[in-house]
């Protein structure tokens, strides 16, 4: 391990401050060191009781700026070794506080087609994480999203073309680096070929190893080259690398002979949320919480049980499954990991207070809202026209309100008269067929199946009322039908008869007012889908073709 090269480049002052550290550990605060959980209570008694084990880092989901900035500078003034602090950072700095920048998805950025909007959102999620005193993003995600069944990749990725996977995560990475923080590409070997989420089992990679390298190895070549300090390792299999379907995070052929030996990575492995299912069905856990150090990992994310886990490692220290020589080096590169920022010196606590980057976001959703096809040639839409709207919201997620309303604002301001959806309860009060086409001039789908973590589809579900309700599309030759996804692209799959269809990536409200203004024209649409909105994994199964 040369701690004077790429990702480190440490001087000897910092090496030093890294050896030192390292003798003086005892054996209990080098496997502390190990730990990143995540944070459930910032009551300062919690926080005592996390620091009393030596954690080497700490996450906390998004919270309100102030409280997240005081929690991340206590941990840190009460800790013995500077903490790793991390946020998810792949939208904006609102991963780590809710009054920070929601900029857009990753897949908005690409589909603006502007490298320069990549910089933007890691600029963004930098800046705004610092000022709360997080020093690490959990992103960029690297998957290339080559099937559209996929449920959790999709607008989290780049898409699925190699080249600007790789553009745009040079340019957020680079960010990163400009604010003195440290990016996770994510996740090694690479997710977006299996339709199943690793939260819910180990889902495969099942590409080829030659397929593999020209895809996914040549964006984790790229940038490893490229200077990333840290990779993030999924509990996704490599059967055709490895010989078997055992998670990379448990795998030491992916990790120590693939992604170190052959990809030559010298920075810091961290696994995947520890309590996923693809993790904790692959073993018994006592053994897979020391096992995945000492198959290659530097730091295990989160827990089942935290006290359980920090047991576990050090019964599995006892046992032989971690060899004294593998803890050391873990720790090695955790330690060497927070002298690359700096932390040895001097700790950034941040103010928990954020630039307006309103114009920045007003900007992305105007460049990258996709006009998916328009054969019904109905827009824009003409408030003399089309003024009678009825507007349906498809899908569960918690903001279908705020998204509701907003659409429905913006619209009513634009003079169209808004009719929401109301579902059906009975037979007996459904309009005749005509009597529906004469009350509305349009139908508007807003589909706002949000991206999230856990399920098993990022489907549409209808409220059927025994398939005569008007949520159905039955009526796409009756009334002039529309449809606009405020996340998943792929909605076609479900609407094949919806005539036009837009798609805008995103939920927040800048998206949201920008696709209206599109819809009626004061606006063009100038997005280029990095995907194939069409609901073919055409790029797919070229791949498994070449290797038939």
């Amino acid at each position: 391990m040369n701690l004077k090269t790429k990702p480190f480049y440490l001087d000897d002052e910092a090496i030093n401050w890294v050896e030192s550290t390292l003798t003086q550990l005892s054996t209990d605060e080098k496997i502390g060191q190990l730990f990143l959980p995540i944070g459930y209570s910032t009551d300062k008694e919690y926080l005592d009781n996390l620091i009393s084990y030596h954690i080497g880092g700490l996450f906390f989901r998004s919270g309100k700026a102030e409280e997240v900035q005081k929690t991340y500078q206590y941990a840190q003034e009460k800790s013995k070794i500077p903490l790793l602090t991390a946020a998810n950072l792949e939208d904006g700095g609102n991963g780590a506080a809710i009054e920070a920048t929601a900029y857009g998805s990753q897949m908005a950025v690409a589909a603006s087609n502007d490298l320069n909007n990549a910089y933007t959102l890691g600029k963004i999620a930098a800046s705004d994480g610092k000022e709360v005193g997080v020093n690490w993003g959990f992103s960029p995600v690297v998957d290339l999203d080559f099937n559209f069944r996929n449920p959790i990749t999709n607008v989290r990725t780049y898409g699925s073309q190699v080249e600007n996977v790789i553009s745009c995560a040079k340019q957020y990475i680079q960010a990163f680096h400009d604010n003195n923080m440290m990016t996770s590409i994510k996740h090694f070997p690479g997710d977006g070929v299996d339709e199943r989420d690793q939260h819910l089992l180990t889902s495969i990679n099942s590409l080829s190893v030659e397929s593999w390298k020209k895809t996914y190895g040549k964006v984790y070549k790229e940038l490893i080259d490229f200077g990333s300090k840290a990779v993030m390792v999924g509990h996704i299999a490599f059967p055709d690398y490895s010989g078997d379907n055992m998670p990379a995070t448990l795998n030491p052929k992916i990790l120590q002979n693939l992604l170190r030996e052959e990809l030559k990575f010298n920075g810091l492995i961290i696994t995947d949320a520890s309590p996923m299912v693809g993790f904790c069905s692959a073993m018994k856990r006592s053994e897979a919480v020391p096992y995945t150090i000492q198959s290659g990992c530097d730091m295990i994310l989160f827990n089942r049980h935290f006290e359980e886990d920090i047991q576990f490692m050090k019964d599995g220290l006892e046992k032989g499954i971690l060899t004294e020589e593998r803890l050391d080096e873990a720790v090695r590169r955790i330690l060497a990991t927070k002298a690359s920022l700096g932390l040895h010196k001097a700790v950034s606590y941040g103010s928990a207070k954020f630039r307006d980057y309103s114009e920045e976001q007003r900007l992305l959703a105007d460049s990258s809202i996709t006009l998916v096809k328009d054969n019904q040639h109905l827009l824009p839409i003409d408030v003399n026209k089309q003024k009678r709207v009825l507007v349906e919201i498809l899908g569960n997620s918690a903001s279908n309100e705020r998204v509701q309303n907003q659409v429905q604002k913006a619209l009513t301001e634009k003079e169209f008269e808004v009719t929401i959806y109301q579902p059906e309860t009975n037979f007996w009060e459904l309009e005749t067929v005509s009597e529906f086409a004469n009350r509305y001039d349009l139908v508007l789908y807003v589909v706002n199946v949000e991206n999230s973590s856990n399920q098993t589809v990022a489907r549409i579900n209808w409220h059927t009322l025994f398939g005569l309700g008007n949520n159905l599309p039955w009526f796409v030759k009756e009334i002039p039908t529309a449809l606009i996804s405020f996340g998943n692209p792929y909605h076609i799959f479900d609407l094949p008869m919806v005539d036009t269809v837009i798609n805008a990536y995103c939920n927040y409200d800048h998206f949201i007012n920008a696709a209206v203004d599109k819809l009626v024209g004061e606006s063009e649409f100038k997005g280029k889908s990095p995907v194939n909105p069409f609901c073919f994994n055409d790029i797919l199964e070229s791949l498994k073709y070449e290797n038939s």
